[in-house]
């Protein structure tokens, strides 16, 4: 016992664990459950239950629970496991895995089946070498895939085929170059006929593709997307062609429903191209294009020497700077109003010229953002066949602009950058010397520590953890620090800032519940999503300034391009709902898209279309509860049982003050009355 010195006081640590003491039965009964993640900075939030020495090479929301899972790729390359989310426990847990027979090059997650639930597409290595097999596993309603009983598809060359909506009845179909392609016009269709009602129906039927011009032999690999171009909200077709000497150019193929497609652009691609992203980097409410340029390449180490960032700015209408404009002067449309998107420009174009004068074309390079000397990770050798590395867009702070993950190294050493976009100025990469230019950009240095830690990055990617409203970063390893193959990069940084995530389903079932076929069980088609959405919105920020933005919806899938099924976009600093919101799809109807207004911002907004001419869609708003919202109710609640005691002690004073008036008048003498 320690026994304190007569006329000294008792220290102040004692005390306070006392009165401690005296709070604890509050602190056990607090309903706010401790933040899982404290400080405002990317955090090291380990492998999430993913283990092994494989990769990562889809994501998809295979369970319908509405939380990202994804797919596993052992390091034989033909093993697959795929890996629920649970949101309790905050980490992945496996639900099964699968032998292929044969080595797995690319796996597209996808509805092929019009069953509601997320079916396997399977490109693999065939046995003459020269073409590769394809197979879908279809999915069972109890969960699962039915790996007894997969369905043949017929090969393609080894240029990966990408799923694409046709003929707009929002069923997956493909567009690539089979075995059977003709010399003149190489591009087919892999037609989805699939008949749930035939048990022996074929699932594809190769056809002649309806693009109608000069037709390109696809490149391998390639960056083929499809994404909304030419501002109609309708899912266009952007191609990557090689020549056969080692030059590659583009071909940009027009939606124009039922009459096909159309060969709007062609063009060189600078020497050295590499992979291309899509994104709107300038937030005008158009698709740009991004890309890097090396002068070669390492095969060994997959570095590229001497690289630049590219960005080619997609040139067509811009938003009209007033809601009453109508855009139209003379008869020629000058601008898009607010409320009117989704109008095409057919004289939308790209300039990669590298001129002076060429503003719509920046190009800087990678030494401008990293100390020298540093390469850029383009290939990943680790994996046969080496996998192009793109560059990642997506917008990490929230701001509105997208910004972008690269891995940087030299030697043995990789490590992955998180880098911001911001305004130009003098001095930022990107930025003329004058410091004009539409947007700059800057390597994220503070709180991003462990991010820099890593030496052994082969591919990065953005995705949304636990569905909380930021984008948290996937890195995947070599496994060459001893450090596991998987880490997860948690984005806690504070935004002051908005967000959306938006997904457009495949109308299964008819937009209702999915049954089995002997209607035991039941299902909502949520974990469906396909290639092509678009969406186009109008905001607000706090100054009152309008402005438009586009996001593409699962534009690629080729060569593990590991995109998430959903949009999900920032909406910067705004005091307001989103104004217009305008979600296109690819049915071939007068009507392809629809304008949702008055959207609230830190929601999840899921679309299901109608394939059907005049059929209504169907929309559903989901509201995250936000962290601001306990302590909004907890101050609610204070507040309540303040002016409740208030009121009270009012009341009690007020029925004092009338006993005593009326005592007094009861002793109060009538002198008249006398």
């Amino acid at each position: 016992m320690y026994i304190y010195p007569p006329g000294r006081r008792k220290p102040l640590i004692p005390l306070l664990l006392s009165l401690l003491a005296l709070f604890t039965p509050v602190l056990a009964i607090w309903p706010f459950p401790p933040k899982r993640f404290t400080g405002n900075s990317l955090l090291d939030a380990g492998s999430m239950g993913l283990d092994g020495d494989g990769r990562v090479v889809a994501f998809g929301d295979f369970s319908g629970d509405q939380f990202l899972d994804v797919l596993l790729l052992a390091s034989d390359q033909q093993t697959l496991s795929v890996y629920h989310w649970n949101h309790d426990s905050f980490s992945f847990q496996e639900a099964g895995s699968f032998k292929h027979p044969r080595k797995v090059y690319n796996v597209v997650p996808g509805d092929f089946t019009h069953s509601g639930k997320l079916d396997l597409l399977i490109m693999s290595q065939s046995q003459t070498g020269n073409q590769m097999d394809m197979s879908v596993y279809p999915a069972l309603i109890g969960g699962g895939f039915d790996v007894n009983n997969p369905m043949p598809i017929p090969a393609s060359t080894l240029s990966q085929p990408i799923p694409i909506d046709v003929d707009g009845d929002l069923k997956i179909d493909l567009l690539g170059i089979s075995s059977s392609s003709k010399g003149s016009s190489p591009l087919q269709v892999w037609q989805n006929v699939w008949n749930a009602s035939e048990p022996n129906s074929a699932l594809f039927d190769i056809q002649d593709s309806p693009f109608h011009g000069t037709q390109c032999i696809l490149a391998n690999p390639h960056s083929n997307a499809v994404v909304d171009l030419n501002g109609d909200c309708l899912a266009d077709v952007f191609l990557v062609c090689d020549d056969g000497r080692g030059s590659k150019s583009y071909q940009i193929w027009v939606n124009n429903k039922d009459e096909g497609f159309t060969l709007s652009q062609q063009g060189s691609l600078p020497s050295g191209t590499q992979s291309i992203s899509f994104a709107d980097v300038d937030r005008d409410g158009t698709i740009d294009l991004v890309f890097p340029t090396c002068s070669s390449v390492s095969s060994s180490t997959g570095l590229g020497s001497d690289c630049y960032i590219n960005i080619a700015y997609n040139q067509q209408l811009k938003l009209c700077a007033s809601t009453t404009d109508s855009g139209i002067k003379k008869g020629v449309r000058t601008c898009r109003p607010p409320e009117d998107l989704c109008t095409a420009d057919p004289d939308f174009k790209f300039d990669l010229t590298d001129k002076p004068e060429n503003t719509a074309f920046v190009r800087f390079p990678i030494s401008s953002l990293f100390p020298s000397p540093a390469s850029l990770l383009v290939l990943d050798p680790t994996f046969s066949p080496s996998l192009p590395v793109s560059i990642k867009l997506g917008d990490a702070n929230l701001d509105g602009f997208p910004d972008f993950l690269a891995i940087v190294g030299s030697g043995n050493v990789r490590t992955p950058h998180l880098v911001y976009s911001v305004p130009c100025g003098h001095g930022v990469a990107g930025c003329a010397t004058d410091g004009s230019g539409k947007r700059g950009w800057e390597v994220a240095s503070k709180g991003t520590d462990r991010l820099r830690e890593i030496k052994d990055a082969r591919s990065v990617s953005f995705l949304d953890m636990d569905e909380d409203g930021t984008l948290d970063i996937l890195v995947q390893r070599t496994g060459d620090s001893h450090q596991g193959n998987f880490m997860f990069i948690q984005n806690n940084f504070y935004y002051d800032a908005f967000f959306l995530k938006a997904i457009v389903l495949n109308g299964a079932c008819d937009n209702g519940w999915c049954y089995s076929r002997n209607g035991s069980e039941k299902y909502h088609p949520f974990g469906v999503s396909y290639s092509g959405a678009s969406y186009k919105y109008t905001v607000l920020d706090t100054s009152g300034h309008r402005s438009a933005a586009q996001i593409g919806q699962l534009p690629q899938t080729s060569y593990q391009s590991l995109q998430t099924p959903y949009s999900f976009f920032g909406l910067g600093r705004t005091n307001n709902y989103i104004e217009n919101l305008f979600v296109g799809t690819t049915v071939h109807s007068k009507e392809h898209f629809i304008n949702m207004e008055g959207v609230i911002p830190n929601s999840r907004v899921v679309i299901l279309p109608s394939p059907k001419e005049g059929e209504a869609w169907k929309r559903e708003l989901f509201l995250r509860p936000g962290e601001w919202i306990p302590w909004v109710t907890l101050t609610v609640v204070v507040g309540t049982v303040l002016l409740a005691i208030i009121v009270f002690v009012l009341h009690l004073n007020e029925k004092r003050e009338d006993e005593l008036e009326r005592r007094r008048a009861s002793h109060h003498i009538n002198f008249d009355a006398l």
